[in-house]
């Protein structure tokens, strides 16, 4: 079955005015469906690969579907983490991640402070990600570059900032750090919550 672009769990304009809706259109329309197209089409190469036997290109279109399947799914947890400031936005998090926060961190503005740096920091495009590792049971952030590079394997992913320059450039220009400075606004905490509680446990 073919993957499908998800609709964002709020209207363009919702996240006004730290993300503005020209690019949550842009982004969400564009360049989301984009990853979703490139993914399914590289799963078609290699359907089609499997059907004949030929194998010659399986390392390119392996490659596209890390690629744009990162994208994808990168991207579906970036808007889930998001919501309207005010209206489920901003504020910190509760329960057992507020808890783990402050046990791999030390406080919670300790890990604001590293989350925000390493996603400041990312080399070109890239993502700022809080994620959690059964294997070392704790969270780590980490500044991804592209979409799947620099994590630690089994890594899940709790929380999501996309910091390639098509996230913010029509409002922050290269500001990049204004627009990761502003985002906490509209960090929907319950959502990232509901993802450390699912992620396996040690």
């Amino acid at each position: 079955m073919a993957y499908e672009l998800p609709p964002l769990p709020y209207d363009y304009s919702a996240l006004e005015p730290f993300i503005d809706e020209q690019t949550m259109r842009l982004h969400h329309d564009i360049h989301h469906k984009g990853y979703v197209t490139g993914l399914n089409t590289a799963l078609d190469k290699l359907a089609q690969s499997r059907e004949s036997g030929d194998f010659g290109l399986v390392q390119h279109y392996e490659r596209l579907v890390a690629f744009h399947g990162a994208g994808h799914f990168n991207h579906v947890v970036f808007w889930e983490n998001m919501a309207p400031a005010g209206s489920g936005g901003g504020g910190s998090p509760t329960s057992d991640l507020a808890t783990q926060i402050d046990k791999d961190f030390g406080s919670f503005e300790k890990f604001k402070a590293q989350f925000g740096a390493a996603a400041k920091a990312v080399e070109g495009s890239g993502w700022g990600i809080l994620a959690w590792n059964s294997a070392a049971g704790a969270l780590f952030t980490f500044g991804a570059m592209n979409h799947q590079n620099q994590t630690v394997p089994g890594s899940v992913p709790v929380l999501m900032c996309d910091v390639w320059e098509h996230a913010y450039y029509l409002k922050y220009q290269n500001k990049r750090a204004d627009y990761v400075d502003n985002w906490w606004n509209i960090v929907n905490w319950e959502d990232a919550g509901k993802r450390f509680e699912a992620a396996p446990k040690a």
